[in-house]
This record gives C-alpha cells, structure tokens and sequence, in this order.
C-alpha cells in the first residue's frame, strides 16, 4: 500500500465528500525531509465534520487522523480542509 493510499484510507474516518491527495514528493528531491524518508503531500478534504471549525482545528482533525504518518511518512503537508458549503 502507498503512502497515498494510506493517507486516503485514514481520512476515511472524517467521512469526506471529496478528498484529493497530491504526492509532490519529487518537486522536493534532495531536501532534507527527503533524505529521512519523509514526503511532501498536498490533500484537499471537504467534510461536514469541519462545521464551525476555524482552521487550526480542522488541521488538527487532519493531523490526528494520520497519526503516525506525520512521524515517518509524511515530512510535509498542505491542508486545505472546506466544510460542503465553502467547496
């Protein structure tokens, strides 16, 4: 399974309408993050669950659904978390 595949199956758990996830690991070939083993993700996640949520929190929803992949798998990523009626 990959990273992405990993990545969609545990934002499964905010139960998304639309989900979109960007592997930009090779845009950043040889940068540090890199050399550990970590990628660079972009992800676009619409979910009711984010209602009246300001930013931080929705990131931090994001965050703890991926658990461990922020550790070892995922060296950076770019949130853009949307309720349905801002997408």
């Amino acid at each position: 399974m990959t990273v992405v595949d990993t990545i969609r199956e545990r934002l499964a758990a905010l139960q998304p309408q639309t989900l979109e996830i960007a592997d930009d690991s090779a845009l950043h070939a040889g940068h540090a993050g890199a050399k550990s083993g970590g990628g660079h993700y972009r992800v676009i996640i619409v979910s009711p669950q984010f209602a009246r949520l300001p930013t931080l929190k929705r990131h931090r929803l994001v965050h703890t659904a991926l658990g461990t992949l922020m550790q070892r798998e995922i060296h950076a990523l770019s949130i853009t978390a949307l309720t349905p009626e801002e997408s």
